[in-house]
């Protein structure tokens, strides 16, 4: 695409790709997009025994850790979406729903076999800050795409291509621009992309869709998202 400069990292578990107009600051904005992204990683990580759920993880029933700031953001979206669906977007994946709480900055572990895992929204924040930080160093159009999770913003327009998981290769779906939209793929055969203006909304609401839960339409609705199955 003429007027921008692409790069990508490893991150996430997938190859993440900035793309923004190119200027002076380019190499600046760039490298805090993908610190953003880091941070994200090491802060949100279960895999990672020092992170923020790897410490909760280990913890003992009845004991609590504080953690980042960005870590509480995104456990207060997933604990309202947790409430909005009726318990469906559960981030213990059943090992304990009702056994976290998060309070002040601090998470209290309730019970002792809840594990949380922020698979399924914190690649969308991952994206948000990331496109907050472009914006921050003066950056006026461009994308973050963290394997399927993508956000555009300025005036640019970016195509959309999906898989085809059948025959392969990819199909056109539009163009997306100055909004989030992510994909995902799941073992029941569900292909499913949201789109909406963060990309943590958009991340996050493909599981509920997936699932064809009675209360998708009102959700979608409160976070001003639209969704389509493949």
């Amino acid at each position: 695409m003429a007027g921008l400069n692409r790069r990508a990292r490893p991150l996430l578990g997938t190859l993440v790709e900035v793309g923004i107009q190119a200027d002076e600051v380019s190499a600046v904005a760039m490298e805090a997009a993908f610190s953003a992204v880091a941070r994200v990683q090491a802060c949100m990580s279960r895999f990672d025994a020092d992170s923020d759920i790897g410490r909760f993880n280990a913890l003992p029933a009845g004991g609590a850790i504080a953690v980042d700031p960005w870590t509480a953001e995104v456990l207060q979206a997933a604990q309202t979406l947790q409430h909005e669906s009726g318990g469906r977007f559960d981030i213990s994946l059943g090992s304990g729903p009702q056994g976290w709480r998060l309070a002040e900055g601090r998470v209290h572990k309730l019970l002792q076999d809840t594990r949380l895992d922020l698979g399924g929204i914190a690649k969308g924040f991952a994206v948000d800050v990331a496109i907050g930080a472009l914006m921050a160093h003066g950056i006026a159009a461009g994308w973050v795409n963290a394997g399927g999770d993508l956000r555009v913003f300025g005036p640019i327009e970016l195509p959309i291509q999906l898989r085809d998981e059948v025959r392969g290769g990819t199909v056109p779906m539009g163009m997306l621009c100055d909004g989030a939209l992510c994909t995902s793929h799941f073992p029941s055969g569900a292909h499913v992309s949201v789109a909406a203006p963060q990309c943590l909304w958009a991340d996050a609401l493909t599981k509920l869709v997936a699932l064809d839960a009675e209360e998708t339409d009102r959700l979608l609705q409160t976070h001003g998202a639209l969704a389509w199955r493949h």
